[in-house]
């Protein structure tokens, strides 16, 4: 070895760096692309039989690449060390393991391995480094006692003294590439982390290549020693000049090393320990408390664990460096004194800001380690004089304390606070140095927890800006929806439902499911559910509707392929009007007996194939049934007949149910609690209520001037038979407005109007003029275009929708005394 030699390590590690390594590439699917005679040596496979092959069952770093194999970890290893199968996150981060593997003539191996994600051009996703451990394991050890044990790990490589050479060595190891990919692997490698053996967080070897390792005389610790015909590295020489020869070639003891690596083995169990209990769930509270509670009693009497304000919330990376002003949170304490103690003073949810004067400012401004051995009376009382209202000198006087800082990516999310009892051996160097390692892998583990919070947030608000907010009571109709997130890593879909307000009382009802699943379905949901809304109150046909759907998923892309059920409800004429492209049918509950039935309706092809023509079907109603609309995550059971999940479908909507929610849920209890449902569930459910005759009056108009005054008294006439004297008023000025403007764009002899009641007053006027109204900057001078402007003003709502026969203006206004809402559509 070059550098990095820890002081008072023995002399086998000057050396240790410096063994033969397997080098492997790994391509998104988790398949060998690039295989090193190393790899071929140390896992016993040759290249023509290793390429192309699941890197997981030819070297046990399954659990690195798992996530690239979908999840299913394959190997060939038998079982993992108290180091774990990773010591740093996934995902983007390198990992590192040991492992016992299996070899096919050299039986048990103990493997240490490096893996590196890998992002650019080329086929490779993750580069591997794997040696064997054994190399290191001292030649006369009768026992596994007496290896010492030793952690693969990451560090930058400008932390040696000769990192230029570490650099220049590393892009030989590389197998059959060319200058363009080896470099730009390197270079990712180097940012990433170097490869090293790892001590403790300060006692490190960076490893590099090597094709043979010197051999030495055996010693106390073992190792090799120069073999015939070389000599011992010069920078080992000092070692046999400080041990006297005893027989055999051994070295005399070293009580006082016996000691020392005693500690370190102690240390480094400890923290292997705690690797393996922390990180166990990506939900932050328990990891947290994992985090805490694993210090003590064996390393801590005390331990408190606090975060930033935005870690803890998941709102993203935190920005900027801690200050006075930042507000943390004590999010869990751990200790092992009386119950209680602690609890007043340093209470588990408080949200507190830290003096500058103090310890614990120190340690979350500079992101280091402070280490106080033995807290005085006089210093005590100084922290304790900082904090207002809490008497800290109880606590923390004449105690060891240790303060670590929870850092990723070197910025601070967060401190722990460690503290031992007067009668236990306080805190020294190599404890800060144990803590702060216990505190960097809890940084990642703690940080790898906040980006799943955080990721887990923004599916949840894209998935909820996504969904409309469905009024529950459309005219003559009430609705009731639910929404599941599949349990898919993501949460996210493209399942959606909808229901749109049409001109003549009538509502659409929509339900679709983009093929798919995450960010790229939910987008594309979001796209067609936009465009359906602005195509229905266009009032087209729903198989044109589906059809024009269907041009515009083509035009988007391949990748756009949907289900959709469109239908629209007219409570007047008491029908509805149906069209399937590839969804499950709809599910129609009669009032008359209760019975639930599946329409058969032409199930069509799904949207996006193009080419296909859909069909429109008209189904007569009565008031009282309901009409059941959902995805198939609901239904549909992997192994089960999609069959099965309609009939359970029609049973559960049948129940009679107190109101429109409780049928819903109704329905969820009965269908999601059957086994194997990972999709997502839109479900949409409509009581079609109707509206009776006497709520509904229509006239013909003339096209005559005369005819905006017999408008007028009609509308008085109308709202006096239905008990409505103090709705005229206004309803006749909205009428008159709109029959006028009819009159002058009409082009053959006839304007409708008609009247409807429910719990608003509609008013629709009809004429043969396909132009839209639009609403007008009238000039003080103008004589015309003032009319749109004043029902805009009086109504709770108005809206225009033309088609190729005409155009139809309506209004609502509300039935109540209050100030009206104004609402430009």
């Amino acid at each position: 070895m070059d550098s990095g030699v820890p002081p008072g390590l023995p002399q086998q590690f000057a050396a240790a760096g410096r063994i033969p390594l397997a080098v492997v590439v790994v391509d998104g699917d988790g398949l060998v692309s690039h295989w090193s005679s190393g790899a071929r040596r140390l896992f016993g496979h040759p290249k023509e039989e290793a390429l192309g092959q699941p890197a997981g069952d030819l070297m046990p770093v399954a659990g690195a690449l798992a996530e690239e194999e979908g999840g299913v970890a394959h190997g060939m290893y038998d079982d993992y060390d108290d180091l774990g199968p990773g010591l740093h996150a996934r995902g983007s981060y390198p990992t590192a393991g040991r492992a016992k593997v299996s070899h096919p003539e050299r039986g048990r191996l103990d493997v240490l391995w490096w893996a590196y994600p890998l992002i650019g051009p080329g086929p490779g996703r993750h580069l591997v480094l794997a040696a064997d451990a054994g190399q290191l394991r001292p030649e006369h050890a009768e026992t596994d006692t007496d290896f010492l044990r030793i952690a693969p790990g990451f560090a930058h490589h400008t932390e040696f003294a000769d990192s230029d050479a570490l650099a220049r060595r590393l892009p030989d190891i590389l197998p059959n590439m060319g200058p363009a990919e080896s470099s730009r692997i390197i270079a990712q490698v180097l940012e990433l982390g170097y490869p090293v053996l790892e001590f403790s967080r300060h006692d490190r070897v960076p490893v590099t290549p090597d094709w043979g390792v010197p051999r030495r005389a055996p010693g106390r610790y073992g190792g090799p020693g120069p073999g015939p015909g070389q000599t011992q590295p010069e920078h080992e020489a000092g070692w046999p000049e400080r041990e006297a020869a005893r027989p055999g070639g051994g070295a005399p003891p070293r009580p006082e090393l016996d000691l020392e690596y005693a500690a370190v083995r102690e240390r480094l169990e400890f923290l292997n320990e705690i690797s393996g209990r922390i990180g166990s769930s990506l939900d932050l509270a328990r990891t947290i408390r994992e985090v805490t509670s694993a210090a003590v009693p064996r390393f801590t009497d005390f331990a408190g664990t606090h975060l930033r304000a935005a870690v803890l919330a998941g709102e993203g990376f935190p920005d900027g460096p801690p200050d006075a002003t930042t507000i943390w949170h004590r999010v869990w304490v751990e200790h092992n004194d009386e119950p209680g103690r602690w609890d007043d003073t340093v209470p588990v949810g408080e949200a507190i800001a830290f003096p500058e004067h103090t310890p614990f400012f120190q340690c979350m401004v500079t992101g280091e380690p402070v280490l106080i051995p033995r807290l005085s009376e006089e210093a005590g009382n100084r922290i304790s004089a900082e904090f207002e209202k809490r008497d800290l000198r109880p606590l923390i006087n004449n105690r060891s304390l240790l303060l670590v800082p929870l850092k990723a990516r070197d910025v601070v999310l967060g401190f722990m606070v460690l503290m031992r009892r007067p009668d236990r051996e306080p805190f020294d160097d190599m404890d800060r140095t144990t803590g702060a390692e216990l505190a960097a892998r809890a940084g990642l583990v703690l940080d790898n927890a906040r980006m799943y919070t955080y990721q887990e947030n923004v599916a949840e608000t894209l998935q909820d800006s996504m969904l409309p907010q469905v009024a529950p009571r459309m005219a003559g109709c009430d609705i009731a929806t639910r929404y599941l997130p599949g349990t898919r890593l993501g949460r996210i879909g493209g399942d959606w439902f909808d229901a749109v307000k049409l001109p003549g009382s009538r509502t659409a009802l929509v339900v679709g499911d983009v093929m798919g699943h995450g960010l790229n379905s939910a987008a594309m949901m979001g796209q067609l559910r936009t465009a359906v809304q602005t195509m229905a109150t266009m009032e087209m046909p729903p198989a044109q509707l589906l059809r024009n759907l269907d041009d515009l998923a083509q035009r988007l892309g391949e990748q756009y392929l949907a289900t959709c059920l469109y239908a629209v409800y007219d409570p007047i004429r008491s029908e509805v009007q149906i069209a399937n492209a590839g969804h499950i049918p709809p599910v129609l509950v009669r009032a008359e007996d209760g019975s639930g039935e599946v329409l058969g309706i032409p199930t069509g092809a799904p949207i996006g194939v193009g080419g296909v023509a859909f069909e429109t079907v008209t189904v007569r109603v009565d008031p009282g049934d309901r009409l059941v609309l959902c995805t198939d995550g609901l239904v549909e059971v992997r192994g089960e007949d999609i069959g099965d999940g309609l009939a359970a479908l029609c049973a559960s909507a049948a129940h009679p149910a107190a109101s429109m929610d409780d049928a819903c849920d109704t329905i969820i209890r009965a269908l999601n609690t059957r086994g194997g449902r990972k999709d997502d569930v839109a479900l949409l459910m409509a009581r079609l209520n109707g509206i009776p005759d006497g709520d509904v009056a229509e006239y013909e108009l003339a096209v005559d001037p005369r005819e905006v005054g017999r408008a007028r008294r009609m509308v008085r006439e109308r709202l006096l038979g239905w008990s409505l004297p103090h709705a005229v008023e206004t309803a006749e000025l909205m009428v008159s407005e709109l029959v006028t403007n009819a009159l002058h764009h009409a082009r053959a002899h006839r304007v409708g109007l008609r009247l409807v009641r429910t719990d608003a007053l509609l008013c629709e006027v009809t004429d043969d003029e396909p132009a839209p109204a639009t609403l007008l900057n009238a000039g003080r001078d103008d004589e015309s275009g003032r009319g749109l402007r004043v029902v805009s003003s009086l109504a709770r709502e108005w809206g225009t929708s033309s088609t190729a026969h005409g155009k139809t203006v309506w209004f609502e206004q509300s039935l109540t005394r209050k100030a009206p809402v104004r609402h430009h559509g």
